[in-house]
């Protein structure tokens, strides 16, 4: 099993929405983890969103990449979902055989009323979607 894990500043959105993209679409050749820099509170609006398609994210734990790097974690590719600038703050960790980047719009820089804030989630969460699932695909 390819171990991936994916990274964003909290944990609360973009890296939490791959993490089960990727347990879904990959499950039988990929073990997936989600961390931030910074663990904030899941994304509400992020929650509802994948309950749309069907994945509960409810009451996933948001971690911290450093604690994994201490306790000496090893995946093969790590995915930074954030943007460049926060992704070079992430640790190398030993054993990687590929570190990529997709850059997608942060759900909480959303504004605007209710309907406003999901449409975009959504946008994020099926771009988010459509990327694991081409990974899952190319990626042997």
């Amino acid at each position: 099993m390819t171990k991936v894990l994916f990274l964003c500043v909290h944990n609360s959105a973009r890296s939490q929405m791959a993490e089960a993209f990727l347990k879904k679409f990959g499950r039988d050749r990929f073990e997936a983890e989600s961390a931030g820099l910074e663990p904030g509170k899941l994304n509400p609006y992020v929650i509802r969103a994948m309950a749309e398609k069907g994945i509960d994210i409810s009451r996933n734990p948001t971690k911290n990449v450093f604690d994994l790097f201490e306790a000496k974690r090893v995946y093969q590719v790590v995915v930074s979902v954030c943007s460049a600038e926060a992704a070079e703050k992430c640790p190398i960790f030993p054993g990687l055989s590929a570190k990529l980047h997709w850059p997608f719009p942060d759900p909480s820089s959303l504004t605007g009323n209710d309907d406003e804030i999901m449409a975009g989630v959504r946008r994020v969460r099926d771009q988010i979607e459509e990327a694991v699932k081409e990974f899952a695909a190319k990626y042997r």
